[in-house]
C-alpha cells in the first residue's frame, strides 16, 4: 500500500511540475495535490532520518503525533562495535581504579604507622638544634627523624620526632616538662607524619655520608646577604674553612636557604651553635644537613 502511495505521489508530483499554472485556482489545486501526496508518504522511510543518527532503522518509530518513541520490535540484544569498545574501556577503567584503591590503602596504612611512631614537641627554645633535640629523645628509642619548625622570629618553636617503633613514641610522652634550654618542652602524640626527604637527595655512598657530617643546613637568610658574606660569616664564627656553599632562593619566599660544607666535621658541629645569630637583618637557623652538597654538573658547550 505504501508503494502504491509512493508511485501515485511521484506521478502527481511529475504532473504538477510539468503543468504550468495559468490561474490562481489552478495554483490552489496543485498545492492541494502536493499536500495530499505528502500525507501518503511513509514516515518510517530511511530518508526521514539523518545519516549521522545511530541505529535509526531499528531503534525508533513515528507515532501519529509526529514524536519519536523506542521501537519495541527492535533487536536490542545484538551488540554493536561501539558497545564492545565501551565495555573494554569500562573494564580498563575499573582495573585502574582498583589499582589506585590498593595503592591508596597501602599509602594510608604506611602514613598511619608513621603517625603512631611520631610525637609533637612544642615550646622549644630558639637556640636548641635538631641534633640536641634528637639526643634528648634518643633515651626513649631509636630516632629516625627530627624536624624543628616554626616562625624564626618567635622565641619558641615546635618539632616532630619520629621513632623506629611506637614503643619509643609512647616512652617519649614521659619527657613532657623536661627543661631544654631555658624552657620546659611539651610532648604530645602527633596528628601528622614527617614528610620524607626525597631519596634522590640522600647520600648514595660512604663518601657522601662523610660529606653530610661536614655540612650544615641554614635557613632564614636575608635576601640582601650575598654568598660571599655567608661564607665569610661561617668561616669567622666557626674558625674553619668552607669548601662548598650552595645559596638558594626564589621570588615566593622572603628569605633564602643555604647548604654549607666545611673542610672538617668539627667546624660543622661548631656551626650548629650559630643558630639564632643575626646575619644581615635576620636571625639564621642552623641544623645538620640530611643531604650532601653535590657539585653542579656543567654541560659541554657546542661550538
Amino acid at each position: 500500500m505504501a508503494a502504491v502511495a509512493e508511485v501515485s505521489g511521484e506521478a502527481v508530483a511529475a504532473k504538477t511540475l510539468d503543468t504550468k499554472p495559468t490561474s490562481e485556482s489552478e495554483i490552489n489545486v496543485q498545492v492541494q495535490e502536493l499536500v495530499a501526496m505528502f500525507k501518503k508518504l511513509n514516515p518510517l522511510a530511511k530518508e526521514f532520518f539523518p545519516s549521522s543518527y545511530p541505529n535509526h532503522q531499528n531503534s525508533f518509530y513515528f507515532l501519529n503525533n509526529g514524536q519519536l518513541s523506542p521501537n519495541n520490535f527492535a533487536d536490542t540484544n545484538k551488540p554493536s562495535g561501539n558497545d564492545f569498545y565501551s565495555n573494554n574501556r569500562r573494564r580498563r577503567n575499573n582495573y585502574n581504579q582498583g589499582r589506585r584503591r590498593l595503592n591508596g590503602r597501602a599509602f594510608k596504612a604506611q602514613r598511619e604507622d608513621s603517625i603512631r611512631r611520631t610525637v609533637y614537641v612544642s615550646d622549644i627554645d630558639q637556640h636548641v638544634t635538631e641534633e640536641r633535640l634528637a639526643a634528648l629523645f634518643s633515651s626513649c628509642g631509636q630516632v629516625n627523624d627530627c624536624r624543628i619548625c616554626g616562625d624564626p622570629h618567635s622565641v619558641l618553636r615546635f618539632a616532630f620526632v619520629e621513632f623506629a617503633d611506637d614503643h619509643g613514641a609512647r616512652a617519649a610522652l614521659e619527657l613532657g616538662g623536661t627543661m631544654l634550654g631555658y624552657y620546659p618542652v611539651r610532648v604530645l602524640p602527633s596528628k601528622t607524619a614527617i614528610l620524607p626527604v626525597n631519596p634522590t637527595f640522600l647520600p648514595r655512598s660512604e663518601d657522601e655520608r662523610e660529606m653530610c657530617a661536614r655540612t650544615v643546613y641554614c635557613t632564614n637568610i636575608d635576601k640582601k646577604v650575598s654568598q660571599a658574606e655567608v661564607k665569610n660569616f661561617f668561616e669567622t664564627a666557626c674558625g674553619g674553612e668552607v669548601t662548598r656553599l650552595r645559596l638558594l632562593g626564589d621570588h615566593v619566599h622572603s628569605t633564602r636557604i643555604a647548604f654549607v660544607e666545611f673542610a672538617l666535621a668539627e667546624s660543622a658541629t661548631t656551626a650548629l651553635s650559630c643558630s639564632g645569630m643575626i646575619v644581615g637583618t635576620q636571625p639564621i637557623r642552623v641544623s645538620p644537613s640530611k643531604t650532601p652538597v653535590r657539585p653542579r654538573v656543567t654541560r659541554p658547550t657546542l661550538h
